[in-house]
């Protein structure tokens, strides 16, 4: 008699936002799970994902449904889809996620797994109104879930300060899809690339500073920033004010992405803690430039020294150093050799530690564990 296929359902709460490939790609990458993806609601995306439920559809009347789910916990539909043949636990993405499909999980006698990110560590445990609310529910999810992941030792340190037991918390990346080679002598380009939300937290105004700052020979580099936010307008006059030449892409596909890292030049994210709280869990987009061949140069904030390997796949600085951003800029700028040398240190970084292949199979292996009834 063939073996029951195991299945995991994936919790996200929105299903899937444009920003989130990661989640997108450690489903695909699944291969002895078989993954069904499950949310309270979907939004368009650029992600090309297909949900095996979508608890509440788009409207004034699914507004109203959604409110009610987040209120009671319950739902039949996510029931019945808990209760499939094979379903053996339930891995939902954030905090605030685990927090809203923990009783659904508890009801169907499936343990649950909880990957934090960032933001749910950082910012929403200090939010003024509703902070204090959101800390007593992790209390609560800390008690209830199987396994806490953590996505880097940065998130796990403030897991642990949070309160999560430390014998639940486990470190474990998502990673990414190297995809192909760079050249392995890539000819040098005279270019600076940013990839994210163009909001406060990313430091794009401080990326802008530092361009202006630069030798007058360097000034003139061509800045790429792909991404969209609150913070468009005002970055945009910003960089018109400075005279610099910056071309604002917008929200990019995933395709659309791959061709701005092959690019070539210099990845510049200089991300800093918000004045929310918000800060940088690891930074995926630090892994996919590093992926590409290019060198690195941020802040030394968060979780961002774990992605970069500081003087070896490329540079850090203060946190909120504009000057010294900008004179690592101009070392890098103007080095071909470190560049090259950088480039290649953070392709090695990604295949060794941070290859989807891999973090995925070690995720499996956690899963295993887990529905055999083993502690993480």
């Amino acid at each position: 008699m063939p073996q029951q296929e195991q299945r995991v359902v994936v919790w996200r709460d929105e299903v899937l936002p444009s920003s989130e490939t990661f989640v997108a790609n450690q489903v695909g990458a699944m291969t002895r799970w078989r993954p069904l993806l499950a949310g309270l609601y979907r939004r368009p995306s650029l992600l090309d994902v297909d949900p095996a439920l979508v608890v509440a559809g788009s409207g004034r009347v699914a507004g109203v449904h959604r409110r009610w789910v987040r209120a009671s916990g319950r739902s039949r539909r996510l029931d019945a889809l808990l209760a499939r043949p094979g379903v053996r636990l339930v891995h939902a993405h954030f905090g605030r996620d685990g927090m809203l499909v923990a009783p659904a999980a508890r009801r169907a006698g499936l343990p649950l797994v909880v990957t934090f990110h960032g933001y749910d560590v950082t910012r929403l445990p200090v939010e003024p109104r509703t902070g204090a609310a959101y800390r007593r529910g992790l209390r609560r999810l800390f008690e209830s879930a199987t396994v806490l992941v953590a996505v880097s030792e940065y998130v796990r340190e403030r897991l642990l300060a949070l309160g999560a037991p430390e014998a639940k918390v486990v470190v474990q990346p998502i990673g990414i899809p190297p995809g192909p080679p760079p050249p392995r002598d890539p000819t040098p380009v005279r270019r600076l690339l940013f990839v994210g939300r163009l909001v406060e937290k990313k430091g794009v105004a401080d990326l802008l500073d530092a361009v202006a700052a630069l030798p007058e020979e360097l000034r003139r580099t061509p800045v790429e920033v792909c991404g969209d936010g609150p913070l468009r307008p005002e970055l945009e006059a910003r960089a018109a004010e400075r005279g610099l030449v910056v071309e604002f892409r917008g929200h990019r596909s995933p395709d659309q992405l791959r061709a701005a890292y092959q690019g070539g030049g210099i990845f510049c994210g200089p991300s800093k803690r918000a004045p929310g709280g918000d800060a940088e869990g690891l930074g995926m987009v630090f892994l996919e430039a590093a992926a590409a061949g290019l060198p690195v140069v941020a802040y030394r904030h968060g979780g961002v020294p774990e992605a970069v390997d500081d003087d070896v796949t490329g540079l850090l600085v203060p946190e909120g150093d504009v000057g010294a951003l900008s004179a690592a800029l101009a070392r890098v700028l103007g080095d071909d050799d470190l560049a090259r040398s950088m480039g290649a240190a953070g392709r090695a970084l990604v295949e060794q530690r941070y290859d989807i292949t891999r973090c995925t199979a070690a995720l499996e292996d956690l899963y295993d564990r887990v529905a055999a009834g083993a502690p993480g």
